[in-house]
C-alpha cells in the first residue's frame, strides 16, 4: 500500500507537468533489458535531437537525455519489474530551465520498451497498472484443458496449464457400459482434483492474499468443477462466466471483459466494509478516531488497527515564520493553499513543509498497520473527505 501511495502521488505530479514544446521524455525499460542497449538508443536520440529547430527545445531535450543516460548507468540490467523514467524541463519560466528526473519501478512488469518525447509525459502504461492492485486467482477451463493463473491489474500471469482426455468420447472396446461410465467418471474426477490442487497451491503460494477465484470457460465443466468441492475452504469463488476459449489470450480477454463489473465491485465492497465499521465505531465513540493529529497520536502509541485515507487527499504540514514579530507556527494546508499574512499584518515565510499523508502512511507501514485507501468517487469516500478531513483510523483499544 505504501508503494501504491507513492506511485499515485508521483503520477499526479507528473500529470501536472506541461512542456512548452515536445521536450518531456518518457522511457520504459522492460525487466532484464540490457541497460547498455538502452543507453545506446538514447545516445542515438541525442544525436537526432540536434536537428530540432528551436534552440531552447533542442537544449532541453538533449539535457534531459544526458541526465537519463547518466542515471541509467547506475544499473546493469533493468530491475525485476522494469524501470519507468521521466525527465524534462518542469520550469514555468522559459529563461530558467529546470531539468528534473523522476523514476519508478512499476507495480507490474513492463512489457514493451518505449521511448517518447512529447509535451506531456507518457503515463498511461503505469496508470493502467494502478487501476487495481488487487490480485485474483483465475481458472479458464473446459472438459479437456485448464489454464490457471493470477490476475494482477490488467495482466494475467499463467501459473500452470493442465490437460485431460476424460470428457472425450472414445471407443469402449470390450468394456461394459457401466464399467466404462465408471472409469470415465473417475477420470473426470481426477481432472477436477488436479485443477483444484493447482489452484490450492497457487493460493498457498500467495499466502491466501488473492481476493478470490474467478472461473470461466465454455460448456458445463466449469460449473461441475465448482460443484465438485475440491477447492480449499478458504478460497472464495467470486463468479463463474461463459467464454468461448480456455487460453491465456482470447479466453482471458473474454473473461476479463465479462468479469470487470464483478471485480470493480470487490473493491467497492471492501471499502464499504471498512467505512461501515468506522462509521459505526465513531458514532458510538468506540474504537475509531479521525483527523491528522489524533490519528498521528494513535500511530505513535501503536494503537491503530487500520489507517483509512481518502485517495484524493493532498495535505501538507507547513511551518511558517512571521518576518515582523518572528513568531513561528505550524499549520495544515490543503493542496497548494498557503498563508501569506500573519495576524499582525506581517508577511509569512515558509520555513519548511512536508506531506502529512505520506508521513502517516510511512508510520503505518513501519508498524505493519493495514492501510485502506478509499475512492473519493464513492459516497463513503466523499463522506470521509468532507466529514472527517480524509484521514481516519480504526483503533486497537480505547
Amino acid at each position: 500500500m505504501k508503494e501504491e501511495y507513492h506511485i499515485k502521488k508521483e503520477l499526479k505530479r507528473l500529470a501536472s507537468v506541461k512542456g512548452s514544446g515536445t521536450e518531456l521524455i518518457s522511457v520504459y525499460v522492460p525487466p532484464g533489458f540490457p541497460i547498455s542497449d538502452e543507453v545506446a538508443k538514447l545516445r542515438d536520440e541525442h544525436g537526432q535531437a540536434s536537428n530540432i529547430k528551436s534552440k531552447t527545445t533542442r537544449l532541453n531535450v538533449q539535457s534531459a537525455l544526458e541526465k537519463i543516460m547518466q542515471y541509467l548507468k547506475m544499473y546493469k540490467v533493468a530491475p525485476e519489474k522494469g524501470l519507468a523514467v521521466f525527465c524534462g524541463n518542469i520550469s514555468n519560466e522559459q529563461s530558467k530551465p529546470d531539468i528534473e528526473l523522476f523514476s519508478m519501478e512499476p507495480p507490474e512488469p513492463i512489457k514493451v520498451n518505449i521511448y517518447r518525447c512529447d509535451s506531456t509525459f507518457l503515463l498511461e502504461p503505469v496508470e493502467r497498472m494502478m487501476e487495481t492492485t488487487d490480485k485474483y486467482g483465475i481458472v479458464i477451463m473446459d472438459g479437456s484443458e485448464a489454464t490457471v493463473g493470477v490476475l494482477a491489474g490488467s495482466q494475467f500471469i499463467v501459473d500452470k496449464k493442465l490437460r485431460s482426455f476424460a470428457h472425450q468420447k472414445v471407443h469402449k472396446g470390450g468394456q461394459s457400459a457401466a464399467r466404462y461410465d465408471r472409469a470415465r467418471e473417475e477420470s473426470i474426477d481426477d481432472y477436477y482434483k488436479a485443477v483444484a490442487e493447482t489452484i490450492n497451491d497457487l493460493f498457498i503460494k500467495h499466502e491466501f492474499k488473492l481476493k478470490g477465484l474467478v472461473v470461466g470457460g465454455p460448456g458445463p465443466a466449469k460449473e461441475d468443477f465448482v460443484k465438485s468441492k475440491n477447492l480449499n475452504y478458504q478460497i472464495k469463488v467470486l463468479g463463474v462466466f461463459n467464454t468461448g476459449y480456455t487460453d491465456e489470450n482470447a479466453g482471458f480477454r473474454e473473461l476479463l471483459e465479462q468479469a470487470k463489473e464483478l471485480l470493480s465491485e470487490q473493491q467497492a465492497i471492501q471499502e464499504q466494509k471498512v467505512m461501515g465499521r468506522f462509521l459505526s465505531e465513531i458514532s458510538r465513540n468506540g474504537l475509531a478516531t479521525s483527523g491528522y493529529e489524533k490519528v498521528k497520536k494513535a500511530l505513535q502509541s501503536n494503537n491503530v488497527a487500520t489507517l483509512i485515507i481518502s485517495d484524493d487527499l493532498e495535505l501538507y504540514k507547513v511551518h511558517y515564520k512571521c518576518n515582523t514579530c518572528n513568531a513561528e507556527f505550524d499549520a495544515l494546508e490543503q493542496g497548494n493553499q498557503r498563508q501569506t499574512k500573519h495576524d499582525d499584518g506581517g508577511n509569512l515565510t515558509i520555513v519548511e513543509e512536508h506531506d502529512a499523508v505520506e508521513e502517516l502512511v510511512d508510520m503505518a507501514d513501519k508498524l505493519g498497520v493495514q492501510i485502506s485507501f478509499i475512492s473519493s468517487d464513492s459516497q463513503y469516500g466523499k463522506e470521509l473527505l468532507l466529514g472527517f478531513g480524509g484521514i481516519a483510523a480504526l483503533l486497537r483499544y480505547k
